[in-house]
C-alpha cells in the first residue's frame, strides 16, 4: 500500500481539467484493478464557518459537534485526486453514487484536529456492471471516531449472475414525519459548500446535457438531510441506499419505522411515492 501525505485536503476543482481529459482519453480494456494506495491529510482543522454554512444547507445544528457525514464529504476531495492522479480504471464521468455508510464511535468536537485518510476498497460485480468502494477513516490521536464507506458504480457489460444479490428485508411500517418542499437551488447550494459541481446537480439546462429532464439533488445531501431530521445516539451506524434521482424542484415525504435501536427512514415523492432514498440508522 503506498501512502500520499497531504498538509491539507487538496482542491477538488484542481482536479476537474483531468475528468474532461477523461472524455478525449478512453480507459483501457480488460480487468478493473484499482490502485493498492491511501491519501492522508495527517492534521485536519475544520473550518468552522464552512461548517456553519454545510449545517445550514443539510439541517444540522450548530452544537459543537462534527456531523460525521460532513467529514465523509470532506473526504471526497481526496476520492476525486484519487481518481484523477492514480491508475483508476474507470471513467469518472457516468459514475453513479449507490450507497453509503457512515459510522460514529463517539461525539466529534469542532475544535479536535483529526487525520483524514481515504484507500480504495473492493471492485464487485454488480448486474448493471461493476461496483467499487472508498473506505475512509477519521482519527483523533490514534482513536478511530468516524468510518466510512462509499459505493460507485461503473456501468458496463457484465455477467449478470455474478453480480452480489441484495437480501430482500420485510418492509418497514413507515410513518410519514415530515413533508419537504426541496427547492430548485438546492444542488447549487450543496456544491458550494461540498466541491461537487456535478452539472447533473447545479442547473436544469446543464442536466439535459446529461439526459435529466430537471437538475437532480445530491444523493449526500438527502442523506444528510435525513439524518439531521433525526435524534442520532453519540455512536452510531448510518447506511442508506440512493435510488431513483430526486428533480428539482420536488415536494417529497419523510418516513421513518422505530424498532428498539434501530430507526429505518425512507424519502419518496409525494405524489409518485417513488422512493429516492432508503436508510437505516442503528445505535
Amino acid at each position: 500500500m503506498n501512502t500520499r501525505h497531504f498538509s491539507q485536503l487538496p482542491k477538488p476543482y484542481v482536479a476537474y481539467a483531468k475528468v474532461v481529459q477523461g472524455l478525449i482519453i478512453k480507459k483501457p480494456k480488460g480487468e478493473k484493478v484499482l490502485p493498492q494506495v491511501e491519501y492522508v491529510v495527517d492534521s485536519l482543522q475544520v473550518d468552522q464557518q464552512h461548517l456553519r454554512a454545510y449545517n445550514e444547507v443539510c439541517g444540522f445544528k450548530n452544537n459543537g459537534y462534527i456531523p460525521a457525514i460532513y467529514l465523509a464529504v470532506l473526504s471526497q476531495s481526496l476520492q476525486m485526486h484519487m481518481m484523477t492522479t492514480e491508475a483508476f480504471p474507470f471513467a469518472i464521468l457516468g459514475l453513479v453514487h449507490i450507497r453509503n455508510q457512515i459510522k460514529q464511535t463517539r461525539k466529534i468536537g469542532v475544535n479536535e484536529k483529526l487525520t483524514l485518510s481515504c484507500a480504495f476498497g473492493e471492485v464487485k460485480p454488480h448486474d448493471k456492471g461493476l461496483q467499487f468502494d472508498f473506505v475512509t477513516t477519521a482519527k483523533v490521536g490514534n482513536d478511530v471516531v468516524m468510518e466510512g464507506l462509499t459505493t460507485y458504480l461503473s456501468r458496463q457489460k457484465t455477467d449478470a449472475q455474478a453480480a452480489e444479490k441484495t437480501k430482500e428485508n420485510p418492509t418497514p411500517d413507515y410513518q410519514v414525519q415530515a413533508v419537504w418542499r426541496v427547492a430548485e437551488n438546492t444542488g447549487r447550494r450543496y456544491a458550494k459548500v461540498s466541491g461537487d459541481f456535478n452539472l447533473i446537480h447545479v442547473h436544469a439546462l446543464t442536466a439535459k446535457a446529461f439526459g435529466f429532464k430537471q437538475a437532480i439533488a445530491h444523493g449526500m445531501w438527502s442523506k444528510a438531510r435525513a439524518l439531521a431530521s433525526l435524534t442520532l445516539p453519540d455512536a452510531y451506524e448510518a447506511d442508506v441506499y440512493f435510488k431513483l434521482p430526486m428533480f428539482l424542484p420536488s415536494t417529497v415525504e419523510f418516513l421513518t419505522a422505530q424498532q428498539a435501536q434501530t430507526t429505518d427512514f425512507l424519502i419518496r415523492n409525494e405524489k409518485s411515492q417513488k422512493p429516492h432514498v432508503s436508510g437505516v440508522v442503528k445505535a
